[in-house]
C-alpha cells in the first residue's frame, strides 16, 4: 500500500511538474483588433485563412476579437474609439494622415523597443519616425499614392501610344471621345481619392515639399501663387477633357470594372489598386485575367508644364499595425499583441500580400516566384519614379486637408474656383495653427 501511494504521489508530482508551468504559460489572453479590410478583394479568403486563422492555430492561447471595416466606415469607427478613449489593443493605422491623432495624442505605443534586434529584417526607410516622432505602427510596405494605369492594347487599337507630356495626353481626348471613351477614370465618390491619388502628385510637381513645409510652419500660405497654380492646373484637367465631372459619381469599387472592361485607356489611383485586378483564389477569376495582364502597364502622370520636379510621384511609408498605449508594459496582453503584430508583418504574411496584392514587402527577407504579371509590373513601376514627394493628407491634419478634399470635388463640379478653395484651406489652417 505504501509503495502504491508513493507511486501515485510521485506520479502526481511528475504531472504537476510537467504541466502546471505550461498551463500557466498558455493562460488565455484576449486582444481586440480593428482591421482595415476589403472583404470583396480577390485575396480576402486567403487572408482570413492563411493569416488570421493560422495565427489562432499557432497561438491558441491568444483569443483575437477582430472587427473588419473598410474606407470611411473604418475611419469613422477609429475616431469614435479615440474620442471615447477605448482604442482596441491592436489597430490598423497610417504613419500620419488620418491616423495623426493616434500618434500625436500618445494613444499608441512606440514599437521601437519591442522590435529590438528584429529591426535588421526591415528596410531602414520604413522604420523612420512617424507623425508623433516615434515608430507607432510597423509598416508593411512603402506606398505610392499616385499611379497611372494604362491599357496599352486599347491605346494601340486606336492608333495611340503612351503620352510623354500633358500636351500629348490632351491631344488624345478628341480621338477617345469620337470612339465613345473617357480619357482618365477615377473612383472619386469619396473625397480623399483625388487629393491622395492625383492632386498630391500635382503639388509635388508644381509646388514641392519645401514649400509645403513652409506652409506647415506658418511661413507661407495656401493662397501663395505656387499652390494656387497647382489648383488651377487641376481645374484645367476638366477644361481639357482629361477628367470628367462624373468621376465624382463613380464609387471606389465601381471604377475597377470600368477600367478592366476598357471604358477608358487610363486610370489614376494608388499603387495598391493592383490587387483588385488579380485572380481571386476562391473563384479562379480576375477582373483582368492573367493572359491579358501584359496588355497593361503602370507608370506616372506625363510631364506637366512648369513642373519643378520631373517624374515625381507622391508616396509615403505604408500602413501597418499599432498597439494601444493603455496596455501595461511587460504584461501578458502586451506580449500577445506584439506576437500578433510580428506575425502580421512576418515573412509568411508579407509573402502572401506580395502574391495576392503585389504589396512590396517592407522586410528584406521576402521573395516569391508565384507572381502574376500585374504584380511584377507594380514592382517595375517604381523604376519610373525619380522623386517621391509628400502626400497632403500625411503632412497636414484632417481639419486642414478636408477643405482641400472637398474643394477638389467642388472645382471639378464647377462649384468653386481654385482661389476660393485655397482661401478656405488657409482659413482652416490658421485656426489649426493658432492652437499649436
Amino acid at each position: 500500500m505504501l509503495k502504491k501511494s508513493t507511486f501515485l504521489l510521485l506520479a502526481l508530482l511528475l504531472v504537476t511538474g510537467v504541466f502546471v508551468p505550461a498551463t500557466l504559460a498558455q493562460e488565455p489572453v484576449k486582444i481586440s483588433v480593428l482591421h482595415y479590410f476589403d472583404l470583396t478583394s480577390p485575396g480576402a479568403a486567403r487572408e482570413i485563412n492563411e493569416v488570421w486563422y493560422e495565427f489562432s492555430v499557432r497561438n491558441p492561447h491568444i483569443i483575437v476579437e477582430r472587427e473588419d471595416l473598410f474606407l470611411e466606415a473604418f475611419h469613422q469607427k477609429t475616431e469614435a474609439y479615440a474620442a471615447a478613449d477605448r482604442l482596441p489593443d491592436v489597430i490598423y493605422m497610417w504613419p500620419g494622415g488620418r491616423s495623426t491623432s493616434l500618434h500625436t495624442l500618445g494613444l499608441v505605443k512606440d514599437l521601437g523597443p519591442l522590435l529590438g534586434d528584429d529591426a535588421k529584417y526591415y528596410k531602414e526607410a520604413v522604420l523612420a519616425p512617424q507623425a508623433g516622432g516615434f515608430l507607432a505602427e510597423l509598416p508593411q510596405t512603402m506606398t505610392s499614392s499616385h499611379a497611372l494605369y494604362v491599357n496599352v492594347a486599347l491605346l494601340e487599337s486606336l492608333g495611340l501610344s503612351m503620352p510623354a507630356t500633358y500636351e500629348e495626353l490632351v491631344a488624345m481626348v478628341p480621338v477617345l471621345k469620337a470612339n465613345g471613351l473617357d480619357t482618365v477614370l477615377m473612383g472619386a465618390q469619396d473625397d480623399w481619392v483625388i487629393q491622395s491619388c492625383l492632386f498630391s502628385m500635382i503639388v509635388g510637381r508644381l509646388v514641392g515639399d519645401d514649400k509645403l513645409k513652409e506652409i506647415l510652419a506658418g511661413e507661407a500660405k495656401f493662397t501663395d501663387p505656387e499652390f494656387v497654380s497647382a489648383l488651377e492646373f487641376y481645374a484645367q484637367l476638366y477644361e481639357d477633357g482629361v477628367l470628367h465631372r462624373k468621376i465624382m459619381n463613380t464609387s471606389y469599387a465601381e471604377v475597377n470594372g470600368l477600367f478592366a472592361t476598357g471604358r477608358a485607356p487610363f486610370l489614376i489611383d494608388g499603387d495598391w489598386k493592383t490587387s483588385n485586378f488579380l485572380t481571386d483564389p476562391t473563384t479562379g477569376e480576375a477582373l483582368i485575367p492573367v493572359d491579358r495582364q501584359d496588355e497593361f502597364v503602370m507608370t506616372i502622370f506625363p510631364a506637366i508644364p512648369g513642373e519643378i520636379n520631373a517624374a515625381s510621384s507622391s508616396g509615403v511609408v505604408g500602413v501597418g499595425y499599432g498597439m494601444s498605449s493603455k496596455i501595461q508594459a511587460g504584461s501578458a496582453k502586451e506580449a500577445a499583441a506584439w506576437e500578433l503584430i510580428k506575425w502580421l508583418q512576418g515573412p509568411e504574411v508579407q509573402k502572401l500580400r506580395l502574391e495576392t496584392g503585389g504589396t512590396i514587402p517592407s522586410r528584406v527577407d521576402v521573395t516569391s516566384d508565384q507572381l502574376e504579371p500585374l504584380v511584377i509590373e507594380r514592382i517595375r513601376y517604381y523604376e519610373d519614379i525619380l522623386v517621391t514627394t509628400e502626400v497632403i493628407d500625411n503632412i497636414f491634419e484632417g481639419e486642414v486637408y478636408t477643405p482641400i478634399n472637398i474643394g477638389l470635388q467642388e472645382i471639378g463640379l464647377g462649384f468653386a474656383t481654385p482661389m476660393e478653395v485655397a482661401q478656405r484651406t488657409q482659413e482652416a489652417f490658421d485656426i489649426w495653427f493658432a492652437r499649436q
